[in-house]
């Protein structure tokens, strides 16, 4: 089982992108999706030293953009993409290019939604100097209980000897003083205390954009930062992503259920090396790969096709919703009322409202499994109807 995953802020170093940028395909479509940030990201990703690529409001379009460019070129086709990816996953900001990949939200929804993000995280971060220490070795309960005792969150928590404790300077320098025992402590060069409560005012700003962002179900497994979870509904991605702004990223989670699908290849969007790094210290057997520069894209497509196989989403599906396409009430067709087989695009009944009327079909058939809705019912747009089984599914 292969699954696909992209890093977060912090994995950005300058000039990563000159070597993809040579290929025309590659800029233009890079440029594009510079002009929907409305940042120049060719600009910061050839030219930019470390210090200004820091910066969140950088960071974070420029690494989404890049993931999202490079798939493109791992997966010319990107429809076949899904006869191999088992599931997905993206550490932080990484989440917003993973749930591009499993077709739950666009390339263009997320450019903005990066944008928007680094600006909102940026500005809760000016409110008040706070940071992030990382915290290598020592014991995991000793370790937590010194970042409770101190008031700090454990903001990223990406595996045995691997946590990371973010909240105010002060605290963080009264943790340093009173250091768990055989812990190494590495302060971060990062603009704030991301994943923690500091960083609410952003969530609540991206909550309100993210109303109008269109989702679709995603075509492979995501796996969520915030605990771990397999998630099939787009609306749940997308809400996740904005709520995980000010919650700890659960990295280490997200690896348990890795191995509990049974993953047996990761390969890591550029730029790549940090979560194949932690992938190979703490799952032991499951082999890496990480796509840093273009001319590795050949054993990269010949890693996916090793490890690949179809997303079971995509082959076994149980159901198939039917759902309201309008506001209005439902008036159930007769026929369809009774019957236990339904053909492909037959009308199971209407939506009637004072403006209009609209058959409600079956879009690709099947065998009735439960009925959500009862005659005259009052549905929303969207609201599940029916549920059927698909014709010829096991």
């Amino acid at each position: 089982m292969l699954v696909i995953v992209a890093p977060g802020q912090g994995a950005q170093t300058p000039g990563f992108l000159i070597p993809w940028l040579e290929d025309p395909v590659f800029r233009s479509r890079f440029e594009w999706l510079s002009a929907v940030a409305g940042i120049d990201l060719v600009h910061y990703g050839t030219e930019a030293d470390a210090e200004t690529i820091r910066d969140t409001r950088i960071a974070q379009p420029l690494l989404v953009a890049a993931g999202l460019v490079a798939a493109l070129e791992l997966f010319p086709h990107p429809a076949e993409a899904f006869g191999k990816i088992g599931a997905v996953a993206g550490h932080s900001v990484g989440e917003l290019t993973a749930a591009v990949g499993a077709r739950a939200i666009t390339a263009e929804q997320a450019m903005v939604l990066v944008r928007e993000r680094g600006n909102a995280m940026a500005e809760a971060a000016a409110v008040r100097p706070t940071s992030m220490t990382a915290v290598l070795g020592g014991d995991r309960d000793e370790v937590l209980a010194a970042i409770a005792k101190h008031g700090l969150t454990p903001a990223n928590d990406n595996g045995p000897g691997q946590i990371v404790a973010a909240g105010t300077v002060e605290q963080l320098e009264a943790f340093a003083a009173d250091a768990p025992a055989k812990a190494r402590l590495m302060p971060l060069s990062v603009a704030g205390a991301f994943h923690t409560e500091h960083m609410a005012p952003a969530v609540s700003h991206l909550a309100s954009l993210a109303k109008s962002v269109s989702t679709h179900d995603p075509r492979a497994v995501v796996i969520s930062n915030a605990d771990g979870q397999v998630l099939h509904d787009g609306r749940e991605v997308v809400s996740r992503i904005v709520g995980q702004i000010a919650r700890p990223v659960r990295w280490d989670l997200c690896m348990e259920t890795m191995r509990d699908l049974g993953v047996t290849g990761v390969l890591e969007m550029p730029p790549a090396g940090t979560l194949t790094g932690i992938i190979k210290r703490q799952l032991k057997g499951v082999e890496t790969f990480a796509l840093k520069t273009p001319d590795q894209l050949d054993d990269a497509r010949a890693f996916c096709q090793r490890h690949g196989e179809q997303s079971q989403i995509e082959t076994t599906p149980t159901w198939r919703v039917v759902v309201s396409p309008a506001k209005g009430t439902f008036h159930l067709d007769k026929d369809a009322a009774h019957a236990e087989e339904l053909d492909a695009a037959c009308t199971i009944g209407q939506v009637s409202s004072l403006r209009d009327h609209t058959d409600v079909r079956a879009a690709h058939g099947g065998t009735v499994v439960e009925w959500l809705v009862e005659d005259g019912d009052l549905v929303s747009p969207g609201q599940p109807l029916l549920r059927l089984h698909p014709k010829g599914a096991a």
